[in-house]
């Protein structure tokens, strides 16, 4: 229904911000990375995801397209509502936190309120498996392959490659985002952040 919503930011509290689109003013739940990127009176764009349920229709707005994909792809696991999506959006970057569900990281999503460990096993086992699979889900409602993405990656390319398509990127974004890039010099965290600044040049 919504793609995005550009206007100026109105209003802001932890986990919401509202955004004036021509004098209507859009109630957004979201997470404090968002947040952190808004400045109340100034422009500000989310991606936005309308969730409907039988008794209230909420929507969630996100500063990035990386995040919104995060976000549906942490609701698609059983257990894991929207609340909970948010507090482990909000523990750390996009980028980071699918570094820690490709390498396992329990702890990283266990700092988030709300978050135990049954969740954040179930979180990693849940998606790492749809990677397997070829069937982590985009913005867009795509499916993207899983070519050269295992559950268990071997190295370092492959750890990048897993960790992008969790943001939603598809193998062929991927594979030329990573092209010349210093694999055995650089970090992990250091790969998928260059490549990410790649693909939003692009």
């Amino acid at each position: 229904m919504f793609y995005y919503l550009s206007g100026t930011v109105a209003h802001m509290e932890p986990y919401l911000a509202v955004i004036d689109c021509g004098g209507v003013g859009y109630a957004c739940r979201t997470t404090s990375y968002t947040l952190s990127a808004l400045k109340k009176g100034d422009k500000g764009k989310l991606f936005t995801y309308l969730n409907v349920r039988e008794d209230a229709m909420e929507l969630y707005g996100f500063a990035t397209q990386e995040e919104l994909n995060l976000f549906q792809q942490l609701i698609s696991v059983s257990g894991v509502g929207p609340k909970a999506a948010l507090s482990i959006l909000s523990a750390s970057t996009p980028a980071n936190l699918a570094l820690s569900i490709i390498t396992g990281d329990e702890k990283a999503l266990t700092c988030a309120q709300g978050v135990g460990k049954k969740i954040a096993q179930r979180v990693i086992l849940e998606l790492k498996d749809k990677l397997a699979k070829g069937q982590t889900v985009g913005g867009a409602g795509e499916r993207y392959g899983g070519t050269g993405v295992t559950v268990i990656p071997e190295n370092k390319l492959s750890e990048a490659s897993a960790a992008l398509a969790v943001l939603g990127y598809s193998q062929g974004e991927i594979n030329l985002a990573l092209k010349g890039i210093d694999l055995d010099s650089l970090t992990l965290e250091e790969i998928i952040k260059q490549a990410l600044k790649r693909m939003m040049k692009g």
